[in-house]
């Protein structure tokens, strides 16, 4: 009987540290889930935001590959589109202009068009910075913008053109030392996932968003 009533005691301690530790076990974990779901957030937005820029990357390569193709529009063998229009000069950063905005309204883009901000058109230092006073500034206008030279039926882009062309494209070089000609889309990525409200949450308070910007910069294709 003795040894019955010692080991009750000790059956009742060990009750008690398994409730113990299940209790700090479910407390950690409380803790931890935060942590867990903020980095896989992250993980996530992060995504996002690389498919964002990875778009914008490829927008500005079309744009400035086009622009480097057609110079100032004087090219021989460039003379006539497939509607028939001929290629000219003021047909030249429209056309730049309607590459950029093919990639960003292509299928499978996740950019949203009402965040970007302006596409620039621009003569380009060697190291790709702009040169002052060249810089073609396009603008986010959807529907309003001039009509997409070459294209049967005409459609209107969704940039409006500057009211002034600091560097246009007639006076572009393409000879033996060509232009470098630089394209740039300024954008505001919004967060896809919840982590803007958590960060405000645990007091951020920046807005969900992040600023983008990409440039692409190619030297004028020189005259035939």
């Amino acid at each position: 009987m003795s040894q019955r009533g010692l080991g009750l005691p000790v059956l009742r301690r060990i009750g008690a540290d398994a409730k113990c530790a299940g209790g700090q076990g479910l407390v950690e974990f409380a803790m931890l889930v935060p942590v867990f779901l903020l980095i896989l957030l992250g993980m996530l937005e992060f995504g996002f935001a690389f498919n964002h820029n990875m778009t914008l990357e490829y927008a500005t390569r079309e744009g400035a590959r086009a622009g480097a193709a057609m110079a100032n529009g004087s090219q021989a063998d460039r003379t006539t589109c497939g509607n028939g229009t001929t290629l000219g000069a003021a047909n030249v950063d429209p056309l730049i202009i309607a590459a950029v905005q093919r990639v960003l309204e292509s299928p499978g883009s996740m950019i949203d068009r009402s965040q970007v901000a302006n596409i620039t058109i621009y003569d380009a230092k060697s190291d790709g910075t702009p040169i002052s006073g060249t810089s073609d500034v396009w603008t986010l206008k959807v529907g309003a913008g001039p009509n997409i030279p070459c294209v049967t039926p005409l459609q209107p882009l969704d940039f409006a053109a500057p009211t002034s062309t600091p560097w246009s494209a007639g006076s572009r070089l393409n000879g033996g030392t060509p232009d470098l000609l630089g394209v740039s889309i300024s954008y505001t990525y919004r967060f896809e996932s919840a982590l803007g409200g958590i960060l405000r949450f645990f007091g951020g308070n920046g807005a969900a968003s992040l600023p983008m910007t990409d440039r692409t910069v190619m030297a004028l294709e020189p005259t035939q």
